[in-house]
């Protein structure tokens, strides 16, 4: 069974993407390893990060905001959760 919760709606779809699977991973490294790459992007770039770890449908939005980015949406299906963050232009 899946459940989507769509939070935004705005296109996104020219912007570049890069991909990053957590799968497995626990916290902190999810946000760890998501920071890093987000700061690796240009602003209006997005991140597709897929996590197992129910505690990043918490600590990944927390992240986005305190950094500056926009979460543009969340997916669960399947034990697994689908961020798609765009990168803001604080960092």
């Amino acid at each position: 069974m899946s459940t989507d919760k769509l939070i935004d709606r705005h296109d996104v779809s020219d912007n570049p993407m890069e991909d990053l699977d957590c799968s497995g991973l626990l916290c902190p490294l999810p946000v760890y390893k998501a920071a890093i790459v987000l700061g690796r992007l240009h602003h209006g770039d997005l991140l597709r990060l897929i996590t197992t770890d129910p505690g990043a449908l918490e600590d990944v939005p927390a992240m986005a905001r305190q950094r500056g980015d926009r979460l543009v949406s969340v997916s669960v299906a399947d034990g697994h959760q689908t961020f798609i963050l765009e990168k803001g232009s604080l960092q």
